[in-house]
């Protein structure tokens, strides 16, 4: 039989394969999910009329879109628990992914609300709106719709960031499809070893 195609192999691996492509699946749901909420509120808040407050979020928006993505697992799984909060690998996989990405998102839907004419906001306060009507009536049906594909190439680059929490032993599909190529080349050099040794010793 090839060694590089054994049939037998890939029935007993494709269940450990299947149990972390799921993992890797929710990851990116939740995240994304989670990415698209607190994105849009972080766009808001970065047009806050009060100046302080729009300011400390723009900075906090670009300090983690300046950060690479591990540095940021690695302090939700590694650091925080020695200031007493933990969590597990999977949920501080999930948030850190959540969190890195809500502020590329917010970037996505900040772009959509400037693009919204004037006239729209103008037309708002003249009919004496609440922020809340004039958000979720008249501005983010406007500039959410353009922003859509932006939005789901978020989602594409949430889904192939998962292996980054391959680092806070989050078992999803490339670090198990890793480990599984890891043991059978392992088991291919042993088999060769013995099979090298046992030819010179005849």
């Amino acid at each position: 039989m090839n060694s590089f195609f054994d049939l037998h192999y890939a029935e007993q691996i494709l269940p450990a394969l299947l149990r972390a492509s799921m993992y890797t699946i929710f990851i990116t749901l939740i995240g994304f999910a989670i990415a698209l909420v607190l994105g849009l509120v972080l766009a808001v808040l970065r047009r806050s009329p009060i100046k302080p407050l729009a300011r400390t979020v723009g900075f906090i928006v670009e300090f983690i879109r300046s950060t690479p993505l591990l540095i940021q697992v690695y302090v939700l799984f590694y650091v925080l628990p020695v200031y007493g909060i933990t969590m597990s690998a999977l949920t501080a996989g999930t948030v850190g992914i959540a969190l890195h990405y809500a502020c590329y998102t917010s970037e996505v839907y900040r772009a959509g609300l400037n693009g919204v004419a004037r006239g729209q906001w103008e037309a708002a306060c003249a009919l004496s709106l609440s922020p809340w009507r004039t958000y979720s009536g008249v501005i983010l049906p406007q500039a959410i719709r353009p922003v859509i594909p932006a939005l789901g190439n978020y989602l594409v680059a949430m889904f192939k960031d998962t292996p980054v929490l391959s680092a806070i032993t989050v078992v999803e599909l490339c670090s198990r499809r890793r480990t599984s190529v890891r043991k059978r080349f392992a088991t291919l050099n042993r088999s060769r070893s013995r099979a090298f040794s046992s030819c010179s010793s005849a």
